[in-house]
């Protein structure tokens, strides 16, 4: 479908990357990983067409359509929701407004009504064939599942925010099924629950698919095949995001062992030039082993930038024992509209970290407003513990810093340090050495989302509230702030739909979902994953009660199916590297000189049989997975 081949960027002086290849082809999950001023983005751009490349070419067939999701829109298109998803499936639409105007014209009085009678059922079977009379139930499913209420589709693009006109965009791509998917930060604007439906979507996609992500979850889920750009390359990985850490491991520790073992080498032969330099007797071998090292390439052990800095920070001021407690609490706003959020019973302790979960639109912010103090409710009660001070990071904080500034200078302005080391703070969140002193004008959006984040959470106190701290920000870095969580020694609440970071940093839950919120002690799996969205129903009938009872069938049908394309999709990933384990082996016994090595050739082969056996294990069960998700499950079925 697209291949790209010796792709190489730069701006000025400074080299993105050179001699990138990548290869799209149908049933490919391409996720693209790498640190911030990698040039991700541009990346995805050569291939769209928005950027051409220094070098390199890209290829693709002629009737191949690609469809791409920036990071940002810039300017909203006109239309309602619905108008603009559906104008995404292209062909389908065109015919729907084809069909709406013979309609018309059927009506209208001294029309040729045969003529265009004859047109109408031409252009009603082509409709038929393409599937467009599921067009709409399609869009709606597709709308739902991104979180959008029922009377949304009705409403202008341009009255939405950027995080739902993106979530239009998506949709309106999703409903295009263009051959070749790119995808930059597709769940940044999303929820959990939305996030995991598109996870579903995507896994099953038919055509190619490349995305930049930094959520681990939504990578392993949907990725078949990594793609990292790091030391200015690409270097591809067969597997989810688990694979991939574990061959970028190996990787790196192989080059590593392999630049000590020449390292050493190289200094046996310095100190043997060294020593016998000016002796005539040893002349022609000290020429000789210095021309070796001349045409020698020398093994770089690769950057370990990804490594995570430890944190000291600050003793807070002591809070309470409980930071925040609401009894019975509810609050709304004086629009005559219903309560936000209702009956709230909850306390937060000193110590913990509380993650925010649920859909978009449920009521977060509203609940956050409500435990700082921001809200009054209207009934129940609301209080703070005494001594409770707080810092609060938004979702567009990194907007507002002062361009003018350095970095050092934005997480020092207003904060007493005392001993402690403002370098050594700025170099905990990535900003070592001269990066320290770059202006904020010169930092990527990532880079300025993790300044903003160091700011919030060096203030002297003792409750942080973070909404959506992982947006824009890279892998390496959201693994910046994972340990930072982990090392503050206050409160914290967290609104983020990264579930890796809520695992890995979270003791407690708030569900908030329908106006309420349900406390969770501990880290409930089953919250992290999204319901399923019930089918769009008519007006109520007689027999409700059965159709209700089909409906939850076919609800534990759809998760019973999103179960199985998991199991599906992760024997894909083992299969595939059992293959590769296997060509692996097979290349070791190909090579003549493992046969001057009994002991290994035993070794080997007997890692080969039981290779081999294992892989045709793993493509038995992949087999009768896939068998059991193509058998017939009743009309309700999503499969």
């Amino acid at each position: 479908m697209l291949t790209a081949s010796g792709l190489a960027k730069s701006y000025g002086i400074r080299r993105l990357f050179a001699d990138v290849s990548v290869q799209l082809t149908a049933g490919q999950r391409l996720a693209l990983v790498g640190s911030n001023g990698t040039g991700k983005t541009t990346l995805l751009e050569i291939l769209v067409g928005l950027v051409e490349a220094d070098e390199g070419t890209i290829m693709r067939s002629r009737d191949t359509e690609i469809g791409y999701l920036p990071q940002d829109l810039g300017s909203s298109a006109a239309g309602t929701v619905r108008e603009q998803v559906l104008a995404g499936a292209g062909p389908v639409a065109r015919l729907a407004e084809q069909l709406a105007d013979l309609e018309r014209r059927l009506t209208t009085p001294g029309a040729d009504h045969e003529a265009v009678l004859a047109r109408y059922g031409e252009a009603q079977a082509a409709f038929e064939q393409l599937g467009g009379y599921g067009l709409e139930a399609e869009v709606n499913k597709v709308l739902a599942g991104l979180g959008f209420a029922p009377g949304d589709a009705d409403r202008q693009v341009r009255q939405l925010s950027g995080g739902w006109r993106m979530r239009v965009a998506l949709a309106r791509l999703l409903i295009a099924r263009p051959d070749v998917l790119i995808l930059d930060e597709p769940t940044n604007h999303l929820d959990v629950d939305s996030t995991a439906w598109l996870e579903q979507r995507l896994v099953t996609w038919p055509g190619a698919l490349l995305f930049v992500s930094h959520d681990r979850d939504f990578i392993d889920t949907v990725a078949n095949r990594i793609i990292e750009l790091t030391e200015g390359t690409a270097l591809s990985y067969v597997g989810g995001f688990a694979e991939f850490v574990v061959a970028r491991e190996e990787r790196l520790a192989n080059i590593e062992a392999a630049a000590a073992r020449q390292a050493r080498e190289l200094a046996k032969v310095e100190r043997f030039i060294e020593r016998f330099r000016y002796k005539a007797t040893k002349a022609r071998q000290v020429q000789s082993r210095v021309k070796t090292l001349e045409k020698l390439e020398r093994i770089e052990a690769p950057s370990r930038r990804e490594l995570v800095a430890r944190f000291a920070f600050a003793e807070p001021p002591r809070s309470p024992r409980v930071v925040v407690e609401l009894s019975g609490a509810t609050a709304g706003y004086d629009d005559g509209t219903e309560p936000v959020i209702s009956d709230v019973t909850l306390a937060v302790e000193r110590g913990q970290t509380v993650a925010l979960v649920g859909p978009n639109g449920a009521g977060k912010t509203t609940l956050l407003r409500l435990i700082l103090g921001e809200l009054t409710p209207t009934a129940g009660s609301t209080r703070i513990g005494s001594n409770v001070k707080a810092a609060a990071f938004e979702q567009h904080q990194a907007d507002e810093l002062d361009e003018n500034l350095r970095a050092i200078e934005v997480l020092s302005a207003g904060i007493d340090f005392g001993k402690r080391n403002v370098r050594t703070i700025l170099g905990a969140f990535g900003f070592g050495g001269d990066a320290a002193d770059r202006r904020v004008a010169e930092l990527s959006g990532g880079e300025r989302s993790r300044l903003a984040l160091a700011r919030t959470m060096v203030e002297p106190v003792n409750l942080l509230v973070l909404d959506e701290p992982t947006n824009h920000l890279d892998l390496p870095s959201c693994d910046v702030l994972e340990d930072a969580l982990v090392a503050y020694p206050g409160t914290v609440l967290l609104v983020t739909h990264d579930r890796h970071l809520i695992r890995s940093t979270a003791d407690a839950l708030i569900e908030v979902r329908n106006g309420r919120a349900k406390w969770h002690l501990g880290v409930d799996k089953s919250v992290l994953v999204a319901p399923p969205i019930p089918k769009a129903t008519g007006p109520s009938r007689p027999g409700g009660s059965a159709r209700s009872q089909r409906r939850r069938d076919a609800a534990r049908r759809r998760e019973e199916a999103g179960d199985l394309l998991r199991r599906i999709t992760r024997l894909e990933r083992e299969c595939a590297a059992a293959h590769a384990e296997v060509a692996d082996l097979q290349n070791r016994l190909a090579d003549p000189e493992l046969y001057g090595r009994h002991e290994d050739v035993r070794a080997v082969a007997a890692a080969h049989e039981a290779a081999v056996e294992r892989a045709a294990t793993l493509l038995a069960r992949w087999e009768e997975a896939v068998d059991s998700l193509e058998e017939p499950t009743g009309d309700d079925s999503p499969v």
